[in-house]
């Protein structure tokens, strides 16, 4: 896959409007994580240096439901970015401007403050197309979205691929083309149903797929073991059974769970085989026997692709799964990628997240690249 990139793009003397996620964790107004405004950092230095008369900064937060909310104003991203560049960064009153004319970087308010965002509206495209002359995506986390700022706007204006969306397309397309071997995919996640068809693709090209999270229970149950309470998604066990069947000997399951009455801290745990899960007990973690497992095919691999936590990994006493694959990955020796979201918070959280080569700020649309499906924020960008 060829995109246009910045060097397709004469910015010099032009206001650019540049599409970015900062849709970042917040907790009371504060930022709990900046990692996805740190990653545009680059496409805007490089925007300044290539001397655009003004860089228009737009992104969507949250899910305010196409109406203004000051739980999902900007204005802390405003206040992260300028301390970040050293430069006032003024934020707009609405996601169509007015745009400061004098103010070098400016930050439009939520995109999804207004309805036409999510809808993908002609006029509003429109609008938003008439604040730049130049349209650069940096948004891969949104790369799978047809809204305006992603799709309207590169049909309207002459775009290019920004250095992060550019890099995320290069990584995620060489662990499809060309991995070096042998190449292990770590997967988790809550509910198998959601995952199903990024495994079946992900078997297409891995050598083998560990699997984690509460999903694990469906596999458990499609091989007849009793799960307790754990979650289980009785409609899909045909076919996980399938896709076991497909994998054979490459897939990788927990051996063992951590187990309790529910997932809150100080709460009693117990380590159980997979075939010995109590009746009032549901599971939370895999093991530690799990653990040593998944961190041997670690070591034994080239290229590893972790997307997905293992456990409740919130929670202290349900963390060492998700724990020892991070740390598994950061000290390992193979081409690492994470796919971002939760697996991005945990290596956060663990001191990992600069130990691997590469933290992909799309969860979703890095798993939909993964599986195949054509992003609609890429199509108008390709060459």
């Amino acid at each position: 896959m060829k995109l246009r990139t910045l060097d397709d793009l004469d910015v010099a003397g032009k206001r650019v409007l540049l599409r970015a996620d900062f849709n970042v964790p917040l907790n009371d107004g504060e930022i709990v994580d900046d990692m996805r405004i740190r990653a545009t950092l680059p496409t805007i230095a490089a925007l300044r240096e290539r001397r655009a008369s003004q860089v228009i900064v737009c992104s969507h937060l949250g899910r305010p439901k196409g109406k203004p909310d000051p739980a999902y104003t900007l204005a802390p991203i405003a206040d992260r970015l300028t301390e970040l560049l050293n430069v006032a960064v003024p934020l707009a009153e609405t996601p169509l401007g007015p745009v400061g004319p004098g103010a070098p970087i400016f930050l439009l308010e939520n995109l999804r403050f207004d309805p036409g965002e999510e809808a993908n509206e002609r006029e509003f495209s429109d609008r938003l197309a008439s604040l730049g002359d130049l349209y650069v995506d940096d948004a891969f986390g949104a790369a799978h979205r047809a809204h305006a700022s992603v799709v309207g706007l590169a049909e309207r204006l002459p775009s290019a691929a920004g250095l992060l969306l550019q890099k995320e397309v290069s990584v995620l397309s060489h662990l499809l083309e060309d991995p070096a071997r042998s190449f292990l995919a770590i997967v988790g996640g809550a509910k198998v149903s959601d995952k199903l068809p990024v495994l079946s693709k992900l078997l297409e090209h891995v050598d083998r797929l560990a699997i984690g999270g509460a999903m694990c229970f469906t596999f458990f149950a499609a091989q007849g073991f009793g799960v307790g309470r754990s979650l289980m998604e009785p409609d899909q066990v045909d076919a996980v059974r399938t896709l076991m069947h497909t994998a054979g000997d490459r897939l990788l399951l927990p051996v063992d769970v951590v187990v309790a009455e529910k997932p809150e801290p100080g709460v009693v745990t117990r380590t159980v085989p997979i075939d010995a899960i109590p009746e009032d007990l549901a599971g939370y973690d895999v093991g530690s026997q799990t653990c040593r497992n998944y961190v041997d095919a670690i070591r034994a691999s080239a290229t590893v692709f972790w997307n997905g936590p293992m456990g409740v990994f919130e929670v202290s006493e349900f963390d060492g799964g998700t724990r020892a694959v991070a740390a598994g990955i950061a000290k390992g020796s193979a081409f690492s990628v994470v796919g971002g979201g939760d697996s991005g918070a945990a290596l956060e959280k663990f001191g990992y997240v600069d130990e691997v080569d590469h933290v992909s700020t799309g969860g979703g649309a890095s798993l939909e690249f993964l599986e195949g499906k054509t992003l609609p924020g890429l199509v108008p960008l390709l060459v």
